[in-house]
């Protein structure tokens, strides 16, 4: 059975979605913004929206008794592929190793006109 998760922690969805399911022992997080938890951008840049993405995740994970380890499998959207690095770097600090299996792409456009999105999917044995 899946069960929708929820945190207030988070901002909320911005359209008709969970902001993740869980199914058996995994855990779906659907794409997150650098939106604060009152559905406000973060002011500043790539660096600022990608810690903030980043947070929600670990905040969305949290709330279903899962831990940034618990990760398997991430894919980031990216408005300017010129991020890379700079993302990559953040996103070291939130991650250990073995790293979660990730595919990272730039897109015409993102959801708010954010600058990066990260979905995530975790797994507990």
């Amino acid at each position: 059975m899946k069960n929708a998760i929820r945190t207030t922690k988070a901002p909320q969805a911005v359209g008709p979605y969970s902001q993740a399911i869980q199914f058996e022992n995994f855990l779906f997080i659907s794409g997150q913004l650098g939106l604060d938890s009152t559905g406000k951008f973060i002011a500043g840049d790539v660096a600022a929206q990608t810690r903030q993405v980043l947070e929600n995740i670990q905040l969305i994970a949290e709330a279903a008794g899962f831990k940034m380890a618990d990760i398997v499998r991430t894919t980031i959207y990216l408005s300017d592929l010129n991020d890379f690095t700079i993302v990559n770097n953040i996103y070291s600090e939130y991650f250990d190793p073995p790293y979660p299996a990730r595919a990272c792409v730039q897109v015409a456009r993102l959801p708010k006109d954010g600058k990066i999105e990260i979905e995530a999917i975790a797994g507990k044995n």
